[in-house]
């Protein structure tokens, strides 16, 4: 890579075969936005497809839409649609309910399959609502389910005999370090358990084979890195293998195996589609279809070798720029260990991310000492890089983080 100067990144602006695909989204002027991992940017194909959706197809065609313009099929459709993003077969990934939803479904369905085991094995620090669901199935269940929590490198020694499912995130919110699924999932099924992960803050931002790593359940999120609007739906994916034996916890009409014969007592679809449970958001399931549709048009190699080099370039220019105001690089350096973000601790995280938001460049806080920018290859040019430095150098070398508006916490950080 050349010496890191402006000029150098702005050559590599001009040279990046990913450049076109920025204009395929409606940025703001004026904003560096650094949080793609957070919610992703809106494609400037989702407005004309939502005013569609509900001008002619509610609008005018009511409730004909349900067949005249598919929206019966969405979840699948998009499930399709996500299933090559993820490495997974075809029939084998549907849309439906919220992350959080949809991995209860998963978790429950997982622990019916080993019935003599009562152990959720997870690691401490996962993302909380992982943890949050964990627990209260367990309690629910009330029969004598436990979540043991441990720290990543005793992952695979905490493997027992009592371990029914592996339950990880695939790339920690938090940090930005990524597991090696296969070696992970290979361990789980030595010790008897199933593989359980969470995609949230992998699906489109790094390179993933579910089905050769051998993967079991897998959960993930539309409205990150599939930039499919706020709130967006999540996917969730079974292994082939498994779902003829798949019994869910929540079973709805949409699971049914024919749901408009309204039968009194409840029958399995065939395949993943027995994962579904009530009408799908249509609105939603249309925005997150144009988000799916963009990213399926991007090259994974292209976009994964933008992602590690701009996470180079990170820790480079926080360390010429930044290097004498005490932040800490929490993101691994190897390119194996890391997913698509840039993580730096600071004790004054909060109110420095919320100076930097009041300069236009856009990431997040996790509490209590992180400050997290996300890298979307598709969205962010190498000079915004840059730029976003400065301003962070700006903002410490001014002492303008300590100003006292700044301090005041807002509800969502």
């Amino acid at each position: 890579m050349p010496a890191l100067t402006h000029a150098a990144l702005d050559l590599l602006d001009r040279q990046d075969p990913l450049a076109g695909f920025r204009g395929r989204f409606a940025l703001p002027d004026g904003v560096i936005y650094l949080d793609g991992n957070s919610l992703g940017p809106l494609p400037r194909a989702t407005p004309g497809r939502i005013a569609r959706t509900v001008a002619a197809e509610w609008g005018e065609s009511l409730i004909r839409s349900w067949n005249d313009a598919g929206w019966i099929s969405l979840s699948a459709r998009i499930g399709d649609a996500i299933a090559p993003i993820i490495g997974a077969p075809p029939g084998s990934v549907t849309v439906a309910d919220s992350t959080s939803v949809n991995l209860f479904k998963l978790l429950g369905a997982a622990l019916a399959l080993r019935p003599a085991r009562r152990t959720i094995l997870t690691e401490a620090g996962n993302f909380p609502t992982d943890s949050y669901i964990a627990h209260g199935l367990a309690t629910l269940l009330a029969q004598g389910h436990t979540v043991q929590e441990v720290e990543a490198s005793a992952i695979a020694d905490a493997l027992g005999p009592d371990v029914a499912v592996l339950m990880l995130t695939h790339v920690n919110y938090r940090t930005g370090a990524m597991h090696d699924m296969a070696a992970l999932t290979r361990a789980a099924h030595e010790a008897g358990a199933l593989a359980l992960w969470d995609l949230a803050h992998s699906a489109g931002a790094v390179p993933l084979d579910v089905q050769a790593a051998e993967a079991d359940l897998a959960v993930g999120c539309g409205y990150k890195f599939l930039n499919g609007g706020p709130g967006a739906p999540s996917f969730l994916y079974a292994a082939p293998r498994l779902h003829d034996a798949l019994r869910f916890p929540i079973t709805g009409w949409f699971g049914h195996a024919a749901p408009f014969t309204f039968d009194a007592a409840w029958q399995p679809a065939s395949g993943i589609t027995r994962a579904l449970a009530g009408t799908p958001p249509v609105l939603s399931m249309a925005a997150l279809e144009e988000g799916v549709a963009l990213m399926r048009d991007a090259p994974m190699a292209l976009m994964r070798e933008k992602s590690l080099r701009m996470g180079d370039i990170c820790a480079t220019l926080l360390a010429e720029q930044c290097g004498t105001f005490g932040f800490r690089v929490l993101t691994p350096s190897e390119h194996a260990r890391r997913g698509s973000q840039f993580s730096i601790a600071h004790p004054a995280a909060y109110p420095i991310m919320q100076a930097l938001i009041a300069r236009g460049v856009i990431g997040d806080v996790r509490m209590p000492d992180i400050l997290r920018f996300g890298l979307t290859p598709l969205t962010l040019r190498y000079t915004d890089l840059w730029d976003a430095m400065a301003v962070l150098r700006g903002v410490m070398a001014t002492g303008e983080w300590r100003e006292p508006a700044f301090q005041v916490r807002r509800t969502v950080t």
